[in-house]
């Protein structure tokens, strides 16, 4: 790699390990994210730097879910910049001491990535937020694409000092690293690699705004597994993928697989959990319990309503207090009854908007408090400074409600907290001086665009824009009946104790050993160049067909039997003219010419247009609409199957309705067969509505000798025991019974319904009780998963390939 972002290209890739992995333990886990789990300061008086670990990290707390042998080595950087001369010394000491890998990235490019691509474009990107004007947020920046390129590309070579990729698992977190994958897999194509995003993904309007987002899709797919909070986010996820590079995905036996050249990839919804001990340990804190009784005697008499959210301007701080304002003017009984306390958390970056968030804040606090407020009563408690971990405990423990308010949000784990406190312990009950035998309560007012609200289903969910509603939800939340809090909070802690961040980890660790279990089984292949690249995976008997191989096959064999498909193969698919060019006919007539040759063409297409089109080849068989019809010759008249085909009255009218009811679509009438077009569709209508149409035909011809198939982009109704396959089994039995077993069997496709054809000839030349056994080519179009064991690149490569073996059917006269 020699510019940020611009990757080599390779063609086979090998099995060779990282230089040094002999030396390294086996079966690790690398976890990489943006910064490590750790705290750093500098002595004043030595100068030197401490370093302890951050107890709160989600990254530390994710152990409690691995096995207790496991090792695990945390790749990221520090919070604090060290100098150059320090960097060595340091990075080898928290090796030993934290098992943590510092990258250590250089100042300019830290700033353009983390506070500049991070924070300004892909992070309000994916909370809905689009640069419509250039003051409403920052435009591409082509420059902070290359930082955030050469970020990643730091972390990946940092990674290469310590991992084994035979062995080691590595765990990418969140939006820092979207393009990692793509360089890891470069690096090591079996690698095995899972990534977690812990932010919203967007809907495909959104993100395709994105001018990089192929790139970052790429770089998503060429993981193993694929983690999100919700189904909302996958959802949004595969959308992307459908529409913007044309995968399609289906659930198997529980599990969401996503077919990427060749490749399984797998999407886990899971949201993560909190640590139940470090914040139990922070509830029997005898701090905790003074500062619980503190505010009990501050607010006695008044019910409190809590918020603790990040200033920034998705957590909609300041949309809360209108509500709370709305609900103290509409319900004059709760004036001086009801206090909102507001916990501020720091920002995690700065900007314009973030100042602007906290000046609206400030300013409809104080509206409010000067409206609504007296000597003895403030309505709006404002904490904008650090509060210590003990004093956040004790005011989720005195909260009769705790309202989470934001109008876009990953998962936030305040709710999860509060339900935890809530639950209490038995030293915290005295301290708070509840009767040991009162039953823990809690309600919880959760917007409806957070991450957790699908886990809280007795959480009361609202419209954070929709002021009216928050604020009559806030005053049912206070005034519901203490047995209806009850159940809803033995609900909520049921799940919240039982999901918690070491089940989160632990479960997504098991499933990333299962979706990397056959990395071993396939060949595999490199395609595409910088952030374009991917790993192609196939069968290991499975290559390019060589033309110099089939030609010495075809000259040394006496009876040959060619198949061939039309579109895709002869013609190819984007072609908008149907008919074959004058270079293919002429071709078409030498193979059929030679007296040692059976040629057919074996195709969907129906048998009026491959008559008109393949007319000047007098010689060539033709099995139209997947084998319904075939023609030996053009002397020979078309021979169809018996068949019954009363069910099409059936199924026209239902694929009209559909094909009314879907834009883009349309029908296609053959005379064995009906078929549904949604090509052109929106790809997810299109796709939704041919499953639907999928499960109506199979219903309702359920007793009618027809099939119902669905292919790419089509639903196909055709009579039963019409496929390809059934043409090849066909021809070659009639060539055994005229005394002319073949000796050479070519078969080529690109489709779907070609793979019968492949199928069926391998298991025909050993059903036919051949005397010796034939040279079989089975060769599919394009490098894909296929039942084939060759492969061509595309249409040209198949005119060439007939091209050579004509020149051999019709020898240059000699001198």
């Amino acid at each position: 790699m020699t510019l940020p972002g611009i990757i080599s290209n390779c063609n086979l890739i090998g099995d060779g390990d990282s230089d040094g992995s002999s030396s390294v333990c086996h079966g690790r886990i690398i976890i990489v994210a943006n910064m490590l789990p750790l705290h750093a300061q500098r002595d004043i008086e030595t100068a030197k730097w401490r370093f302890i670990l951050d107890e709160d990290s989600l990254l530390l707390q994710m152990k409690d879910g691995f096995p207790p042998e496991t090792d695990v080595i945390y790749v990221g950087s520090l919070k604090v910049e060290i100098e150059a001369c320090e960097q060595d010394a340091i990075a080898q000491r928290l090796m030993e001491d934290f098992k943590c890998l510092p990258t250590f990235l250089p100042r300019d490019i830290q700033e353009k990535f983390y506070h500049g691509f991070c924070k300004q474009q892909l992070w309000p990107l994916f909370h809905y937020m689009l640069p419509m004007f250039p003051n409403h947020g920052d435009r591409f920046d082509r420059n902070l694409w290359q930082a955030y390129v050469s970020a990643n590309y730091i972390f990946s070579h940092k990674i290469m000092e310590i991992v084994n990729f035979e062995n080691d698992f590595i765990w990418v977190h969140d939006y820092h690293l979207l393009v990692l994958p793509t360089m890891l897999r470069k690096l090591y194509n079996r690698v095995k690699l899972g990534f977690f995003l812990h932010s919203p993904f967007p809907s495909s309007e959104i993100y395709r705004t994105l001018p990089v987002r192929d790139e970052i899709l790429r770089g998503l797919l060429n993981c193993d597994l694929i983690g999100f909070h919700t189904f909302d986010y996958a959802r949004h996820f595969l959308s992307c993928c459908s529409r913007m590079l044309g995968l399609d995905y289906e659930s198997k036996r529980g599990h969401i697989g996503l077919e990427y050249a060749g490749r399984t990839v797998y999407i886990k919804i899971l949201p993560v959990g909190i640590h139940l001990g470090r914040l139990k340990t922070v509830l029997n804190l005898p701090s905790t319990h003074d500062k619980i009784k503190e505010i009990r005697k501050q607010f006695m008499g008044r019910k409190l309503i809590l918020g603790v959210d990040d200033m920034d301007i998705f957590k909609g701080i300041s949309l809360k207090l209108l509500a709370f304002e709305r609900l103290l003017r509409q319900q004059r009984a709760l004036r001086g009854k009801m206090v909102l306390v507001q916990i501020v958390n720091p920002a995690r970056s700065s900007g314009k908007d973030v100042q602007e968030a906290k000046e609206e804040t400030y300013s409809t606090a104080r509206r409010i408090n000067e409206i609504y407020g007296s000597r003895d009563y403030e309505p709006v408690v404002l904490i904008d400074r650090p509060v210590a971990r003990y004093e956040k405990t004790a005011y989720y423990s005195v909260a009769e409600c705790c309202i989470v308010n934001a109008v876009r949000d990953g998962m936030n784990l305040v709710p999860y907290k509060y339900i935890v406190c809530r639950q209490g312990s038995s030293h915290m009950d005295e301290a708070t001086g509840i009767k040991m035998d009162s039953p823990p309560t809690s309600m919880l007012v959760v917007s409806e665009f957070v991450g957790c609200s699908p886990s809280l289903s007795g959480a009361i969910r609202v419209n954070p824009w929709d002021f009216d509603s928050v604020a009559e939800t806030m005053n049912m939340a206070i005034s519901m009946s203490d047995s209806e809090k009850q159940l809803r909070h033995e609900k909520h802690y049921r799940y919240v104790s039982s999901h918690d961040v070491a089940y989160w980890a632990g479960s997504f660790l098991q499933d990333l050993k299962r979706a990397c279990q056959d990395h071993c089984d396939k060949l595999c292949w490199e395609l595409g160049f910088g952030l374009s690249f991917r790993v192609l995976s196939l069968s290991p008997s499975f290559r390019k067909l060589h033309i110099d191989h089939v030609v010495s096959a075809y000259k040394r064999t006496n009876m040959r039997a060619i198949f061939l498909d039309y579109d895709g193969t002869l013609v190819p698919q984007s072609s908008t003219v149907g008919s074959p060019s004058r270079e293919v006919i002429t071709i078409l007539n030498a193979l059929c010419n030679d007296p040692k040759n059976t040629v057919f063409i074996v195709s969907g297409r129906g048998r009026s247009s491959l008559n008109d089109w393949l007319a000047p080849c007098e010689k060539l068989g033709i099995a139209a609409e997947h084998g319904y019809f075939i023609r030996w010759d053009k002397t020979s008249d078309w021979e169809s199957l018996a068949a019954d085909l009363e069910w099409k009255e059936i199924v026209g009218p239902i694929m009209k309705l559909y094909t009314e009811a879907t834009d883009g679509s349309y029908m296609e009438y053959k005379e064995s067969a009906l078929v549904w077009q949604h090509r052109d569709a929106d790809p997810d209508f299109g796709s939704c509505q041919s499953k639907e149409l999928l499960d109506h035909l199979e219903n309702v011809l359920a007793n009618e000798p027809a099939v119902v198939q669905r292919g790419q982009y089509i639903v196909e109704v055709k009579p039963q025991g019409v496929t390809k396959g059934l043409v090849a089994q066909k021809v070659l039995t009639l060539m055994v019974k005229n005394g002319k077993p073949p000796d050479f069997v070519m078969c080529i496709g690109d489709d779907r319904s070609d793979e019968d054809m492949f199928e069926n000839i391998l298991s025909s030349a050993s059903s036919l009780s051949l005397a010796a056994a034939p040279e079989i080519f089975s060769c599919t179009v394009g490098p894909k998963p296929s039942k084939a064991k060759y492969y061509v690149d595309d249409a040209a490569d198949v005119v060439r390939l007939l091209q050579r073996l004509a020149t051999y059917s019709r020898p240059e006269p000699r001198a």
